[in-house]
């Protein structure tokens, strides 16, 4: 499944997150949360929900032709692996976000998840807005980058 779309939602008391409900078939065979690198500087920091099949891939790719050896390869390796969890969803379509992401991310309650292809992010809503904002400036400049006119 490809993910897409915006939706605002709002964490509770025990920083569960509704799932949107066009993504619960896809998540109901388990979830992977992770910590999102950031490689921009400025860009908030977001939670990563996968599939385990998505997620092992992305990671597996991410390492790969790297020396297990190299200092870096092994920071990425943990980065990768310790800044996951594997949980599911539970009987109301929830995920509990650890406490460990909420604090990486920044989330505060009210939230923003978004689809992004291979995957759902969860963003602070307000720190999204103003992202989501500036990006918006800038496809031209971005598209211009990588080789295509906007």
């Amino acid at each position: 499944m490809t993910f897409r779309g915006t939706f605002e939602h709002a964490l509770d008391a025990k920083h569960r997150l509704t799932v949107p409900s066009k993504f619960r078939a896809a998540l109901a065979g388990g979830v992977v949360l992770a910590a999102s690198p950031e490689t921009t500087p400025g860009t908030p920091r977001s939670i990563a929900i996968w599939t385990p099949d998505s997620y092992d891939r992305y990671a597996a790719a991410t390492l790969a032709n790297l020396s297990p050896m190299s200092p870096d390869a092994r920071e990425l390796q943990r980065f990768l692996f310790n800044s996951s969890h594997d949980t599911e969803l539970d009987s109301a379509h929830r995920v509990m976000i650890p406490s460990f992401l909420i604090d990486y991310a920044g989330l505060g309650k009210e939230v923003v998840v978004t689809g992004s292809g291979q995957f759902l992010e969860v963003w602070d809503r307000a720190k999204y807005s103003g992202y989501r904002d500036d990006v918006l400036t800038r496809i031209p400049e971005i598209a211009a980058s990588l080789g295509h006119t906007a």
